[in-house]
Formats: structure tokens, sequence, C-alpha cells
């Protein structure tokens, strides 16, 4: 039974084959591999993107799936977490997709080996199908190869289980990572620390943005979303005609996060970064649940 908590619980080698098999999955679309298989969702954070994603990725494969509100499940009685889980395992599913505000809590679900676990995203600390939903998009831009290649994470980096997840696999895979925000919104990291932009756009050959999550930080930064735009806002006067990817995990806070010009750019991938997501879940359901 293999999990998937983060990515770090994928060999290089099932790296490479879900880079390959998301690749043939866009070109055409698969028989019905998983038409046997039953998969649940559990989200206790709200999710449009993601949800959406595996369940489209999931019925696209073939499977069934059937959501969970924990709003209104037995949890809301008193019931534990690892009590709702057991019980939900009862019925005999292949997978189960948590989403939870507490960072351990996919891996402490995992740890009772019942059923595959898939985090769908976890705290601040890790959201590993968005960091190789992003790593198969980086990879289909420049023609295979990553690494050595640059990139620039910019924003609300502490708070962000995207950034968290992302900086681990993107240094694995041999990419140069940069974090640009104000030292209230670094996390503790050996990497290369910028509080200015414009210092990194001639260094760079990739900006991930960030949600700018303000409502997070008990400290007042600036005076409000206005202000933090006018430092840290993808704007076509940034960006100017450099060769630059540009990526965001959405939801984007638009002219906060990327100015309205710069997602009409073909050099802004957002909505790649949502199409190739349903590839990519595509590729970790069919290795959990069926080369595992």
């Amino acid at each position: 039974m293999q999990h998937l908590v983060d990515t770090n619980n994928f060999s290089d080698t099932q790296i490479a084959q879900l880079l390959h098999d998301a690749k043939t999955f866009k070109k055409q679309y698969p028989p019905q591999l998983l038409r046997d298989k039953l998969l649940i969702t559990l989200f206790f954070e709200a999710s449009t993107r993601t949800r959406s994603s595996f369940e489209v990725a999931a019925k696209r494969l073939g499977a069934a799936v059937v959501h969970l509100d924990p709003s209104r499940s037995s949890a809301k009685k008193g019931e534990s977490l690892e009590d709702t889980f057991a019980n939900l395992c009862a019925m005999e599913p292949d997978g189960v997709i948590i989403r939870h505000s507490e960072n351990a809590t996919p891996q402490l679900l995992a740890d009772m080996e019942i059923t595959s676990v898939i985090n769908a995203g976890a705290g601040n600390y890790a959201h590993p199908t968005q960091a190789l939903l992003d790593l198969f998009t980086m990879v289909e831009h420049f023609n295979g190869d990553v690494n050595g290649k640059t990139i620039a994470i910019v924003g609300d980096i502490v708070s962000s289980r995207v950034a968290s997840s992302g900086i681990r696999l993107m240094t694995r895979m041999g990419m140069n990572v940069l974090l640009v925000a104000p030292k209230q919104f670094m996390p503790q990291s050996t990497l290369p620390q910028y509080e200015k932009l414009e210092d990194v756009m001639d260094k760079v050959d990739i900006i991930m943005s960030l949600r700018a999550q303000l409502e997070r930080h008990e400290t007042e930064l600036f005076e409000d979303y206005e202000d933090y735009a006018k430092q840290y806002c993808i704007t076509k006067e940034r960006m100017k005609n450099r060769d630059i990817l540009l990526l965001h995990p959405g939801p984007v806070m638009r002219n906060i996060d990327i100015s309205d010009e710069m997602l009409k750019d073909p050099r802004c991938k957002v909505l790649t970064q949502v199409k190739n997501g349903v590839f990519m879940r595509m590729a970790i359901l069919k290795l959990l649940l069926l080369d595992s």
C-alpha cells in the first residue's frame, strides 16, 4: 500500500513515470483503467480546483467518487478523526483524498495503513499534487528538462503549503529557487531571499506568484492589498519583454497577485496549470491504485 503525503513518498523513477503518464494522458485519454475503484474525498477546508480536479481525474479513469462533507458528518457530533476515517474505510474504498488544516493529519491517517491516503493539502506544509502538476507544467514548457532553471517564488511563502511542497520538489529536481517576500512572509530557509521583486527579474526563468494572505498575519505589514500590490503584483511593467514563465496555484487575486493584463499574456500559464492538474492527478491515481 502506498500513500501520497508529500512528494518524498515517490521515488525519482516514480516521478519520471508520473510525468510520462500525464503527458500520455494529455495526448489521448486512456481506457477506464480504474473502473472498479472507489475513492472518497474528505475535505475539511474549502476547495474548488483541487477537489474538482481530483473528481474529474478519477472519473476520466472510470473510478467512482463519493464526497463526504465533514460539516455534516459525525465529526460534528464529537467523533474523532481517526474513528471517522476508520468507519469510512470499513466501506472498503480504494483510497481517501483528504484536505485538512493540520500539517500532520494525512500522515496520521496513512500510518493507520487501512487504505491509500492522498494528501490534497494540509496546513502550511504540504500540497504534493500541486507541486507535481506545477513540475509537469514546467517540464512541458521547457521541453522536458528543468534542471538548472531558476524560479522565484513570490508572496506569502511562510503561509503557503504550495510553496513548501514546491520548494522540496523543485530543489530535488535540480532547480534554483529564490524567495521574494517581505521578511514577515519569509520562512526559515537557507535559500536566497529577496525583499524586492525588481532584484530578481533578470535572474529567473520562472515566477510563481502566490495568493496574498494578509489575513493570516497579525502584524499589519501593508495598509491594504493595494499597498501590497505596489510591491509584489506581477505586472506587464515588471515583466517587460522578458521570456519568463508565470505560474500561480490559484485562486488568483486580480491586480494584487497578478495584473489583469498579465493574466491574458501568453507567458502566464495559470489555466494550463488547471488543465495539467487533471492529467497529473490521473497519473497519480493510476500509480497509487493500479501500479503500486
